[in-house]
């Protein structure tokens, strides 16, 4: 082989293992390099450069087809690279029909889908689902004009009932949440807050006799402080619940006879006869159609042409003959072409060094970390008080009290509100005898944990028995920054901390607050507390040990495998073991973050609606110095133990088991097609995702985000904010302003809570994006 020929052969080479844009950039090289023709071959060479042309559209344009698909689905419209691309019409074999826009064989822009029942939705598509705005006409005569992200209604939107009732307001996935009104087909209405489909917050309900009643609402039915008024003037204002006994009120007359016989309850027996109407479901997903492929590698069938040579040129085998042509004649008249070959060889052979620089290297599943925490047995330093805590809560649960309300009075958050019992070792009438230290128990705000563990579905058998049962505690190996110490349950549901009297202090300040947030927003994702409570263990020191304990943001029925703890700062924010000691107990910080984790769109929306909502609380209680803990478990790894990345998102066509997506399909059509399965998947509980890896600059140390790789894995996460009791005091003031003077102050962790909160916000929406 020449060494002009050589040239062009390690040109090509080189271009195929560039990326695409790369082979873009050199097939326009090799696109406008003219050969010097003899004089006889004239015609020759126009044939030459036609055939460039051809090839070109061929893979640059989509044409219009008419097929019938293997597996007997009928496609007429615009087609490109083997999919539906552009106006097309698409029949399934079953009777369902989609008409409208297509981009690379998913159902993308505006169109009309048909079920073989009659049911039609006319709106907006994206990648298959139902989304934007949009009209889903149901085959009974349920109709929903409105928003729709992914196949459920959310957003704005109003839907008309077969049995006449009619409801319109907001939606959120697939269910009535926010504001809205709801008229039943007799001309009664409600209207005002709802939440996952029922009635629930601050409305009113007017009858058509022109009677009403307005207030709160909890479960469709009113619950809390409230006024039902008749049309003549009268009205009757108190407290309403179907417990007979938290019901309260007074009647007032109109002047006239009044409703003097007229029985709150009867309310109650009214309202039954109203129900929400449920609505029928969509059937088959628009997102559960699979295309079948069509298996040509060719968009079309064109005449083969004849290369210069006189062979048939088809496929890869065309550009090997046009070099090997140009090597023929590069001798006079070439030097041009082979210094533009010579400059493209050397962009694409640095591009590709450049690329194998910053490649990373194969990830590989952590190494599992040991159970975490040594067993608190007998002989242990800690033994009589991990028996002395116990006693306590058997005690503090167990104890006989009026059903817990979750409208509290003012006076239950004072921090005065608290109870001291004394254990003997010989038991007394309240206490049982037992074989620790004598020692005294303190409870704080009794009835506000009481009515919080309510709040959270906390049974009080199982939380008494994940705490006091026959199986010990576990201390972990070693104490916080803060100096506290932290027991789990043996069954990992529960995590007790050692506290200091300020942490106490905040707590409790803030406690009424807290109260009212995690009760408004469900969904807030800060540490859930059960309980706050003190031992006072007798001797000559009297030594006051005050815990709290917290839901363990960790209990899941998947391993993680990876941990985080996010604050959006710098300074220190790296873990100090070396790469060989880290395992999957290890907590990473904010610069050993290599992911960008993507949400599904809903889950994000909420997730940045519930992050802002918790910044907010947090910023205006003082705190500061909190973070995201974050847990990652990967779903695919091989025997190897190294991670297996998801790829690109599943073609439209493809197995799931070609190509796994981010969710597969049939996770997420059960998850969509059913909104009460959402409760299964809680935000920042067992929530999946896609992880795109990331790398830093090597010139950049302190980049706290690192650039995207395309790389994404399979993830399913756990996130929470924890450390909620530092407030922005003295000793953090002092701190901030020692440590400004050696360091760039926005780059450390004890800043102004406003300024904390903002940056706080700032880095998690960087790390989290929509997986869009």
């Amino acid at each position: 082989m020449s060494k002009d020929q050589s040239y062009v052969l390690k040109a090509w080479e080189v271009t195929v293992r560039k990326t695409q844009q790369a082979k873009k950039r050199a097939n326009s090289v090799f696109g406008t390099v003219s050969v010097a023709p003899h004089a006889e071959n004239d015609a020759t060479s126009d044939d030459i450069d036609d055939e460039t042309t051809t090839n070109r559209s061929s893979t640059e344009e989509f044409y219009h087809a008419e097929r019938v698909l293997p597996n007997g689905d009928y496609y007429t419209g615009q087609w490109y690279d083997n999919f539906p691309h552009g106006n097309g019409k698409y029949l399934w074999t079953d009777g369902c029909m989609y008409i409208g826009e297509w981009y690379n064989g998913k159902t993308m822009g505006n169109g009309k889908f048909g079920w073989p029942s009659g049911a039609t939705y006319e709106g907006e598509f994206k990648s298959g689902y139902m989304d934007g705005i949009g009209t889903y006409t149901g085959p009974s005569g349920d109709a929903y004009k409105g928003q729709w992200v992914m196949n459920l209604k959310h957003g704005h939107g109003v839907k008309s009932f077969a049995n006449g009732d009619a409801y319109d307001g907001e939606w959120r996935r697939g269910l009535q949440e926010g504001q809205g009104k709801y008229q039943w087909s007799d001309g009664c209405y409600y209207i005002g807050e709802w939440k996952n489909g029922t009635i629930c917050g601050k409305g009113s309900f007017v009858w058509t006799n022109g009677n009403r009643y307005d207030g709160f609402w909890d479960e469709g039915f009113p619950r809390g402080n409230g006024t039902y008024k008749w049309d003549d003037g009268s009205f009757y204002v108190g407290h309403w619940s179907k417990d007979p006994e938290e019901m309260n009120g007074t009647y007032y007359p109109s002047g006239k006879e009044g409703n003097l016989d007229w029985d709150p309850k009867d309310l109650f027996n009214n309202l039954s006869e109203y129900s929400i109407c449920s609505g029928e479901r969509v059937p088959t997903l628009p997102s559960q159609k699979k295309l079948s492929v069509w298996n040509s590698s060719k968009r079309i069938e064109k005449p083969r042409r004849m290369s210069v040579d006189g062979r048939v040129s088809v496929g890869v085998d065309r550009a090997f003959e046009k070099m090997n042509m140009w090597g023929n004649e590069i001798g006079e008249g070439g030097t041009d072409m082979r210094k533009e070959l010579d400059a493209e060889l050397m962009r694409l052979d640095a591009e590709g060094l450049q690329s194998l620089k910053s490649s990373p290297v194969p990830m590989k599943l952590p190494k599992a970390g040991r159970k975490q925490g040594e067993t608190i047995s007998k002989g242990h330093r800690n033994y009589d008080l991990m028996l002395n805590l116990q006693l306590g809560i058997r005690h503090s649960v167990g104890r006989q009290a009026p059903a817990a309300s979750l409208d509290l009075k003012p006076s239950a958050f004072d921090p005065k509100d608290k109870i001291w019992r004394r254990f003997p070792r010989e038991g007394t009438k309240y206490t049982p005898p037992h074989q620790s230290t004598e020692f005294k128990w303190k409870d704080y705000c009794p009835l506000v944990f009481r009515s919080l563990r309510k709040l959270f579905k906390v049974d009080p058998a199982d939380y008494m028995l994940s705490i006091c049962g026959n199986d010990a505690l576990r201390e972990l190996s070693s104490p916080g920054k803060s100096g506290s110490f932290f027991y789990l349950t043996n069954d990992d549901r529960y995590m007790i901390k050692t506290m200091k009297k300020s942490e106490t202090k905040v707590l409790l300040r803030m406690l009424a607050a807290y109260y009212n947030h995690v009760r408004a927003f469900e969904n807030s994702l800060v540490i859930r507390f059960f309980g706050l409570h003190c031992v006072k263990l007798n001797g000559p020191t009297q030594k006051k040990v005050r815990f709290v304990i917290m839901g363990n943001l960790f209990c899941s029925k998947y391993s993680v495998h990876r941990r985080f703890d996010l604050k959006g700062s710098s300074l220190g924010r790296t873990t100090d073991k070396p790469e060989s000691e880290i395992d999957s107990n290890t907590i990473l910080k904010d610069l050993d973050l290599n992911f960008i984790f993507r949400l599904q769109k809903v889950w994000y929306q909420e997730f940045i609606r519930q992050i802002d909502k918790d910044c907010e609380f947090l910023e205006q209680e003082r705190i500061m110095d909190y973070s995201l803990l974050v847990g990652i478990h990967f779903r695919e790894a091989s025997v190897a133990g190294e991670l297996i990345p998801s790829g690109a998102r599943t073609p439209i066509g493809e197995s799931e088991e070609e190509s796994g997506p981010r969710l597969s399909r049939a996770e997420v059509d059960q998850l969509l097609s059913d909104p009460s399965r959402w409760a299964s998947i809680r935000l920042g509980t067992n929530m999946p995702a896609r992880a795109e890896r990331t790398m830093r600059k090597n010139d950049c140390e302190l980049q706290l985000v690192g650039e995207p790789t395309g790389e994404f894995y399979e993830v399913v996460m756990i996130f929470g904010i924890i450390d909620i009791l530092q407030d922005y005091d003295i000793s953090k003031k002092l701190e901030h302003a020692y440590k400004s003077i050696q360091y760039d102050p926005s780059s450390i962790s004890a800043v102004d809570p406003r300024q904390y909160s903002r940056r706080f916000r700032d880095f998690i929406f960087k790390v989290f994006t929509d997986d869009n």
